[in-house]
């Protein structure tokens, strides 16, 4: 055993004296390794981040909703069908309203994008949610300011609206938004409401923090007819073990609302929010692929570099080599040297390219959410070790199995 660490203590000294006598030469031969770990700690920094700020989005909008609709939100193969459906109106939302019994909460909504300013400060295309006070209970809402409209606001269309987090950041800057007011087509409407940040980029324009939550009426009245604008049934289930009950009675309601006879397809749909996992699972599966490739090419590439200029090493010191093993060195000493400088120099590379990393993913966090986990620093060492005994493998052996004589005779 004193041996073994004895031989380990030299031939670590000996790789430290070895990339110390070639500072540029190391350097460049890690930056492979640096461009792999970058790449590797910064991808799986980034799908952590998304992957939180999608729960997160999806949470706020309430994780057991149903959405009955006139359209089917994913993967509409037939959308020729549902665009000659019937609208739902808020006629039907009451008679739904009254006849079931298994949701916990209701409310019907009903979207329009509308620009909205404040003084000389203007957001196109913002998302406008029509609802009511019910809305509330369909969500996971917080607020960082004020509250959502009540229900006498509500019924009486007054001109009140809950604005997201980005909608107040965009238009009133550091200021309090609660209480002020913004402009919609000219119609001015109070803040009584800012939701805290809660939603998710990868929900697009459904992100709450992007939207403005408006009395229903509102939204008919001055931005769409009711007869033009279909309104959609939000049904939050009371827990996900009675979601296929609340959805066969919800069905079974429309039919009766809408006079369907047995043979006939429904003319709604009820959608979940399974189709948004879905659609960000493929995302994110694509993500993945594209970073795994990437990552494996800059790696492949960095070893490949390591294991030449390994070569080149164990050529230049032939002579050195036949010394000691002339003078008793074991092959596993020769092997565990150059094996140990292949490692040190991928270990070096690894842990710049680590804090390359953590650097970068706070830059990238400024424009897409990064999560920067411990997990990452494991997969970094890890990295760098397995890459560094695989690089290093074929030189060192080769240095290994050298006759001692003809490394001697070497010039």
């Amino acid at each position: 055993m004193k041996n073994f660490l004895f031989e380990l203590k030299e031939g670590l000294a000996i790789s430290f004296m070895a990339i110390k006598a070639n500072k540029i030469r190391s350097a460049l031969t890690a930056i492979g390794i640096f461009i792999g770990v970058t790449s590797v700690v910064l991808m799986s920094t980034a799908i952590k981040g998304i992957n939180n700020s999608f729960q997160n989005g999806i949470s706020a909008l309430g994780a057991d909703n149903l959405y009955i609709d006139k359209w089917k939100w994913f993967n509409d193969e037939e959308w020729w069908k549902t665009r000659n459906r019937k609208n739902i109106d808020m006629d039907e939302y009451e008679k739904y309203r009254e006849l079931a019994k298994l949701p916990a909460a209701i409310a019907p909504t009903v979207w329009t994008n509308q620009n909205v300013k404040n003084g000389g400060k203007s957001i196109d295309g913002t998302l406008l949610t029509g609802t009511t006070n019910e809305y509330l209970a369909t969500t996971n809402f917080t607020f960082n300011e004020g509250r959502f409209f009540n229900e006498v606001e509500s019924k009486g269309n007054r001109n009140v609206c809950v604005i997201g987090s980005d909608v107040a950041k965009n238009l009133f800057g550091g200021s309090s938004a609660l209480e002020q007011f913004i402009k919609i087509k000219g119609i001015k409407f109070k803040v009584v409401g800012v939701l805290s940040e809660q939603g998710s980029f990868m929900l697009g324009s459904f992100n709450p923090d992007k939207q403005v939550y408006l009395p229903i009426g509102n939204i008919f009245k001055y931005f769409q007819s009711q007869n033009f604008r279909s309104v959609t049934i939000t049904v939050r289930v009371s827990n996900t073990a009675m979601i296929e009950q609340t959805k066969e009675e919800a069905q079974g309601i429309m039919r009766k609302i809408r006079g369907l006879n047995y043979n006939q397809e429904d003319d709604f749909s009820i959608n979940q929010q399974e189709g948004f996992t879905k659609l960000y699972d493929q995302t994110v599966g694509v993500i993945q692929i594209v970073g795994l490739f990437i990552t494996g090419l800059s790696l492949f590439v960095g070893a490949i570099g390591i294991m030449n200029i390994m070569f080149v090493s164990v050529k230049e010191r032939t002579k050195e080599i036949g010394i000691r093993k002339a003078i008793g060195a074991k092959k596993r000493t020769i092997l565990s040297q150059f094996i140990s400088e292949a490692i040190i120099i991928c270990m070096i590379g690894g842990l710049v390219g680590l804090i390359g990393a953590v650097i970068l993913s706070k830059v990238i966090n400024q424009f897409l959410p990064t999560s920067f986990q411990f997990q990452a620093v494991i997969l970094a060492i890890v990295i760098s070790l397995i890459t560094g005994v695989v690089s290093g493998f074929a030189p060192a052996y080769s240095a290994a199995k050298m006759d001692p004589v003809e490394a001697l005779r070497y010039e």
